[in-house]
């Protein structure tokens, strides 16, 4: 009887162990941490990755369950912990926190460096896994060389000719800054570069052989003088190639060029030959086109629906397996194509030979034209804004404002008021604000002096200069 009265509890806690949601799981692998216990438990982790958050940040609660969820793979590798701003305000003003949510890096209790990567379960687990691990794996065999470089992901490989030398010890350098983007490894044995035909001190960058292809050297060789400098610019020349495969973690750094992208159902975890058909169809047109300024991408249609509906117009049941194809700019101007992409390229082809001639017209997301707009306060929409507001002949006053502001609502007759006053001397508009769509079409430095929705600006193009008013005293 007693064996039975120990044992049935244990059965009951065993059960709802098991029981318990795979959220609750996730946020026990989150280890919380406050004044008191910070240091002593911090110290405890050879890499900790902190996030310094408030619970009522709107931003904060959509990272927690991708924070929780990378906690959960990561676990036994690297520590994710959180601290709570609003109840531990001393230890998130000794590391600066200032804004919400602030992710850092921790090594052994020590703020190591501020983490700037992805803020997805899958972009974080993988910056994350980056950051274990010595900074370049030691090679020391021609088969340790084929195991590290045949991986999903671009690897940088120093040779080098003696473990003293100042080389290696700078390329060591540069490893230990870049950790967090690439992969490194080096070898003391100049026999390992042998097979590509290298016999003196270099640095090889090795594409990822699911991207390999006929149209470019799956190898480059780096031979220059050796400094970080030198090595950050050759990876960040030559890393991506002519078309790299565009991801939610890497889309930012791509599209500090003008970008042409495909869209499809691109997966090269199960399906490399399948997801490679239509990029070595845009690769054959890219290297036509070489040398222009645009840069090319393919990318998982799945993995940007929300983007291509709001930023292109472009709907899930739209193209149907056939890719969408779409430019964006550095400046943030947006191309479509709209001819089906065709399997030997030639609509690809006129779409390029339209862009670069200057016949394609912008995409922008706008509501319709007004058909009447004839009193004192225009009505000014994304597809009208260009030949309204940049009117060579009048200065022009703008009220961005949202149906659902009450400081609008009560701005109103106040400004249509000024409207039938100043109407000789100034063109008055005022544009309606969906959203965030206002982007889309204002340029970009009305878009930095844009900060809320009670902005009037002031475009003079005489002096090309925009006033800006804060929203205060609307009366005068």
């Amino acid at each position: 009887m007693a064996a039975s009265v120990h044992l049935f509890p244990t059965c009951v806690c065993l059960v709802l162990l098991c029981r318990l949601p795979a959220a609750v799981c996730s946020r026990r692998d989150v280890l919380e941490l406050g004044d008191a216990d910070f240091d002593y438990l911090a110290t405890e982790h050879e890499t900790m990755l902190v996030k310094f958050y408030a619970p009522w940040c709107g931003h904060c609660k959509k990272l927690a369950p991708e924070f929780d969820r990378a906690a959960t793979r990561l676990k036994g590798n690297v520590r994710l912990a959180k601290v709570d701003c609003t109840t531990h305000s001393e230890t998130c003003g000794r590391f600066g926190v200032s804004g919400y949510p602030t992710l850092k890096i921790f090594r052994y209790g020590r703020d190591s460096a501020p983490y700037d990567g992805p803020r997805t379960a899958e972009g974080i687990y993988q910056y994350m896994k980056k950051q274990t691990g010595p900074d370049s794996v030691l090679l020391r065999t021609k088969e340790d060389l084929q195991a590290f470089v045949n991986n999903y992901d671009a690897s940088i490989v120093g040779v080098f000719s003696g473990a003293d030398g100042s080389r290696l010890a700078e390329f060591l350098n540069a490893a230990g800054l870049l950790r967090e983007q690439f992969r490194f490894a080096h070898s003391t044995d100049l026999q390992l570069a042998e097979d590509h035909g290298i016999h003196s001190e270099c640095v090889l960058l090795f594409r990822p052989p699911r991207l390999s292809n006929t149209f470019e050297d799956s190898l480059v060789v780096f031979k220059d003088y050796l400094t970080i400098g030198s090595l950050r610019r050759f990876i960040r020349d030559h890393i991506y190639g002519l078309c790299p495969h565009m991801t939610l973690e890497n889309r930012d750094r791509l599209r500090v060029r003008d970008l042409l992208t495909a869209y499809y159902d691109l997966d090269y975890h199960h399906n490399v030959r399948g997801s490679n058909y239509w990029r070595n169809r845009v690769m054959k047109v890219a290297s036509k086109y070489g040398g222009r300024g645009l840069t090319y991408s393919v990318a998982n249609k799945k993995d940007f629906l929300s983007e291509l509906e709001d930023d292109f117009g472009l709907g899930t049941s739209d193209g149907g397996e056939l890719p969408f194809v779409t430019i964006r700019t550095r400046l943030g101007h947006k191309y479509t194509m709209r001819e089906e992409f065709t399997r030997d390229g030639q609509s690809l082809e006129r779409f390029l030979d339209d862009y670069f001639a200057g016949r394609l017209k912008r995409y922008v997301k706008s509501e319709p034209v007004p058909e009447r707009n004839t009193a004192d306060v225009k009505m000014v929409v994304a597809e009208s804004f260009d030949d309204v507001v940049n009117d060579p002949d009048k200065d022009v006053l703008i009220q961005f404002y949202s149906p659902s502001c009450p400081h609008c609502k009560k701005l109103e007759p106040v400004y249509r008021e000024l409207a039938h006053t100043v109407t000789p001397l100034f063109c008055i508009l005022t544009i309606l604000l969906i959203k965030y769509f206002i982007k889309s079409f204002l340029p970009s430095e009305p878009q930095n002096l844009l900060v809320d929705l009670k902005c009037i600006l002031i475009i003079s193009p005489e002096s090309q200069r925009l006033l800006v008013g804060n929203g205060k005293n609307r009366k005068n």
